[in-house]
């Protein structure tokens, strides 16, 4: 697997993760022209989810922005950014006995910044030319946000 290789906290081996960028989806985008009035505060409401797949070995984070004037949402956009995982960094993760992935959180706020940043390219570029490209996604300090490790869950089949 070609794979970028990211060293997380003493730069030990065994806390390297494997991983590649492999999808990029637009899971929303929305502007509605009527909501947006100017010279107001805009707000900006953020969320994040995170998948796995098993058997693919994937992680996948979808972050969703939504920006409003007057309480009224007049721009989202939801994108999503699927890694695939070395087969040794998800063994390395992998709880077999809970049948659950535990994601270091290191690694998590690192994806999490790269699935920010390309949510921000996807927002230019949908908005280029428009008076809304104006409003970008604003700085966010993923450590804040992400503080723990995460345990994904998988179902029995």
């Amino acid at each position: 697997m070609n794979s970028y290789l990211i060293q997380l906290a003493n730069m030990d081996n065994k806390n390297d993760i494997g991983f590649k960028l492999v999808v990029i989806t637009t899971e929303q985008f929305e502007i509605i022209e009527n909501n947006y009035t100017k010279d107001t505060n805009i707000r900006v409401k953020l969320d994040f989810r995170f998948a796995a797949d098993k058997k693919q070995k994937l992680i996948a984070l979808f972050n969703t922005f939504i920006f409003s004037a007057n309480g009224k949402q007049f721009l989202l956009i939801e994108a999503s950014c699927h890694f695939a995982i070395s087969e040794d960094s998800w063994e390395e993760m992998f709880d077999k006995k809970l049948n659950k992935l535990i994601v270091p959180k290191r690694f998590l706020q690192h994806l999490t910044m790269l699935t920010v940043g390309t949510t921000r390219g996807i927002l230019h570029v949908k908005t280029e030319n428009s008076p809304f490209n104006q409003y970008r996604i604003p700085l966010i300090n993923v450590e804040e946000l992400i503080k723990d490790d995460n345990a994904l869950e998988f179902e029995e089949l």
